[in-house]
């Protein structure tokens, strides 16, 4: 690995110089965390102590060719780099798969305080993309058999990857296909299904910001005019795929909690409830298929 060695003071200069060719301070940092390998804390102890080196794992060409694309393109950091930080692991991503968000940290972590002490037996993350969920499933419950299914061949080329990096590809099978179709053989022993679905309405997806609209797939987003199709398709057929006592956690925008609730109620759902995000938004739902 190339390694690339300045003093603070240059390393500001040049950091500068960068910034005024546009974009923002905390992404043009973001990327030389994750491409240069200097961290964002490292970053701002050169700003009290200008005096000390700085080692880069790339040279400053490679950064500024990265900067330069991403402001002229709108391209995702996280494409051009291929790697996106999410809770404590190093995901890979490409262009074809949904950049996994920090919001979604939060469904393992509610899946986790709603099971306590359980483990599952058989699971399954619906939509898998890049794999995120699977992947943090599998690492929390190694002796679980999980699932990940997702109609997009490129997510599933793309989660195979990650599920392989992160060492349980033989733990977690790989199903093309919508939603609960492909677990068809399985249904009615599900004992915890997890699903972060495109939920944002047509409308207001065409007006997302350009490094979201033009490079995210929009299979992963667009959860057309009201935001509720995939959602409406998950709830529909949960209490027929969900083992009795089973549990469904999804994720959802922010203003669509009431209308999930109901449509995990009208499908004959139980112990239905609203979840909020860091900043109190209800961006979540659970429900439980009855022991009856």
């Amino acid at each position: 690995m190339q390694q690339v060695q300045l003093d603070g003071e240059q390393w500001l200069a040049w950091r500068r110089r960068q910034l005024a060719l546009g974009g923002t301070p905390a992404t043009f940092d973001w990327l030389v965390d994750l491409a240069g390998g200097l961290s964002w804390q490292q970053q701002q102890q050169l700003r009290l102590s200008p005096q000390q080196p700085v080692r880069l794992t790339c040279g400053l060409s490679r950064l500024e060719a990265l900067w330069q694309r991403h402001l002229d393109t709108a391209e995702p950091l996280q494409y051009l780099v291929g790697l996106c930080p999410w809770r404590d692991l190093e995901l890979a991503v490409a262009p074809g798969v949904l950049i996994p968000r920090q919001e979604t940290e939060l469904l393992v972590e509610l899946a986790l305080a709603l099971l306590g002490q359980a483990c599952p037996g058989r699971w399954a993350d619906l939509g898998t993309g890049s794999g995120c969920l699977a992947l943090a499933l599998a690492l929390t419950w190694p002796h679980s058999h999980g699932m990940a299914v997702d109609c997009s061949a490129v997510a599933l080329q793309q989660a195979a990857h990650n599920l392989e990096r992160g060492g349980v590809s033989e733990r977690v099978q790989l199903l093309q296909g919508s939603w609960w179709q492909p677990l068809r053989p399985w249904w009615g022993g599900l004992e915890l299904v997890v699903s972060n679905p495109p939920y944002i309405p047509t409308a207001v997806w065409a007006g997302l910001d350009p490094v979201v609209r033009d490079h995210e797939p929009a299979l992963a987003l667009d959860g057309g005019p009201d935001g509720l199709d995939a959602l409406r398709a998950i709830a529909k057929e949960a209490a027929a795929a969900l083992a009795p006592g089973g549990l469904l956690v999804l994720e959802h925008h922010h203003d669509q909690s009431e209308a999930v609730m109901a449509l995990l109620a009208a499908a004959g759902l139980e112990q239905v409830q609203a979840h909020v995000d860091l900043e109190g938004q209800q961006r979540f739902a659970s429900a439980r298929h009855g022991l009856t």
